[in-house]
């Protein structure tokens, strides 16, 4: 789709450019998801990404696949696709199948550009992609209860951009956003069906455990 050799105010400009291509709405029929791909980049030395596919809906594993190797974009804030994005993809190119719909660790419309990587997956792969984030890079969200289930949207400049989704009592909430092909009360439902008592969702979970980082996921 788009070369990897850029400087950061390349990687902007095409942020911009692609953002107009995403797919806000659903481009399937959510009732046929039979496999969800959880996708997560460990940063320590090497980058290593992980890509776990579960069934879908009683997430049993069904395939797994690692790659790592030297990033070569540089650290910048809300660039962090153009630094990732090909290692997930070395990942997803090791899979037997891909999965019918990708849940990443990362923002996918809730960025200062509306091009989170999970954007960006969702339009290199051509499927339904959404983004679960640990902490909120743009906007803000009212105070949610304790209990699980409680969500809030997240707004940026007057535009609702992703959910903040309280997944397990008495922990920080998730922030959920669409990458590409699906809507956001779609994507908050898949990662509510994929909670199994812990903060993140099942396919982000057991991506994060096997993409190399030091400390497991809660």
């Amino acid at each position: 789709m788009h070369s990897w050799d850029l400087t950061p105010e390349e990687a902007i400009a095409l942020q911009r450019e692609l953002a107009a291509r995403i797919q806000t709405t659903n481009g399937f029929d959510p009732t046929a998801i039979k496999s969800i791909g959880g996708i997560d980049v460990s940063l320590k030395g090497e980058g290593q990404a992980a890509v776990v596919v579960l069934s879908y809906p009683d997430l049993e594993p069904l395939d797994q696949a690692v790659a790592t190797a030297k990033l070569g974009f540089p650290y910048v804030p809300g660039l962090l696709s153009f630094r990732e994005s090909p290692l997930v993809l070395a990942a997803l190119e090791k899979l037997r199948v891909l999965p019918d719909l990708l849940m990443i660790d990362g923002q996918g419309y809730a960025h200062p550009r509306r091009f989170g990587i999970a954007c960006h997956l969702g339009l290199l792969t051509d499927r339904p992609a959404l983004g679960v984030a640990k902490s909120v890079l743009v906007g803000r969200y009212e105070e949610l209860g304790a209990d699980a289930g409680e969500q809030s949207p997240l707004v940026h400049r007057g535009e609702t951009v992703g959910v903040a989704l309280r997944s397990k009592p008495r922990t920080n909430p998730l922030i959920v956003s669409i990458g590409h092909k699906i809507d956001l009360p779609t994507a908050v439902g898949f990662v509510q069906s994929c909670l199994r008592g812990y903060r993140l969702p099942e396919p982000t979970r057991q991506a994060h455990n096997h993409a190399g980082s030091a400390f497991p996921a809660e």
